[in-house]
């Protein structure tokens, strides 16, 4: 029992990872740290290592941007040095000739005049029977001739248009018409009615092409075109005299109306 009370009074098992600590370290000392201590230490440089590549190629491109800005600059700046030197060179010609120009005599001298001979004034000598008027020879508000004359030839001009507009055509107005004559049935003779209705004649009626459009149940009906100058045919007369023809024809309707 003795034993074992002294092996429980030591505390030396308990503070084992302090032993082993201390003896790590004294051998660290001796030979050097260990490589998986090495290995600890290079990770963080090497992780330090990158940023540093990274701030490296971004300082290159500032760097290069910076180089390029200040060539840039470099041309520019050559350039207004250029500018400025003309400048001074035409200022200081332009301060030569006012120089010049001052010190000159005032004005510039001018040609001699030449002398112009006078053509001699005919002297008129007026007899005391012979008394002339200035005021008789002066006709401020002219004469009544001047008057006749300008309404004359107003007069004449106004005929001649009048006549030039007289001798133009008048426009006739004139219409297109597209007609649809229906027939009674499919046994009446188309042939026939397009006769009847082209046998309608009037002063300024002209027919035109036509054609048989087919109704339904074998009917058909006829379109035919016409042209009639508006003054002097009707649609209104045109329709009255087609359906005169009443063996033939049922109705005539407008199907198209235009002017020309």
């Amino acid at each position: 029992m003795s034993g074992l009370q002294c092996l429980a009074s030591e505390n030396i098992w308990f503070d084992k990872h302090s032993y082993d600590e201390a003896e790590k370290c004294f051998y660290e000392g001796a030979n050097g740290p260990s490589t998986q201590a090495k290995m600890a230490l290079q990770q963080p440089k090497g992780r330090q290592q990158r940023p540093r590549n990274r701030n490296s190629s971004s300082h290159g491109g500032g760097d290069q941007e910076l180089v390029s800005r200040m060539k840039s600059m470099e041309v520019e700046n050559h350039t207004l040095h250029k500018v400025v030197a003309e400048m001074r060179a035409a200022l200081q010609k332009l301060e030569l000739r006012v120089a010049t120009l001052e010190k000159s005599p005032a004005g510039v001298p001018s040609p001699k005049a030449v002398p112009v001979n006078a053509a001699p004034v005919k002297q008129v000598q007026n007899g005391g029977d012979e008394d002339f008027d200035d005021d008789d020879d002066m006709d401020l508000f002219g004469s009544d001739e001047d008057d006749e004359e300008a309404e004359r030839l107003k007069q004449e001009r106004l005929d001649a248009y009048a006549a030039k507009k007289s001798k133009k055509p008048a426009l006739i107005a004139k219409s297109s018409l597209l007609l649809d004559v229906k027939p009674w049935d499919d046994e009446t003779d188309m042939a026939k009615l397009e006769e009847c209705v082209r046998s309608v004649q009037m002063d300024g009626l002209l027919w035109g092409a036509s054609k048989l459009v087919p109704v339904g149940y074998g009917i058909k009906k006829l379109q035919i075109t016409c042209v009639v100058e508006d003054d002097k045919v009707g649609t209104d007369i045109l329709e009255e005299e087609l359906t005169k023809f009443e063996d033939f024809i049922q109705s005539v309707d407008v199907a198209a109306f235009n002017k020309i």
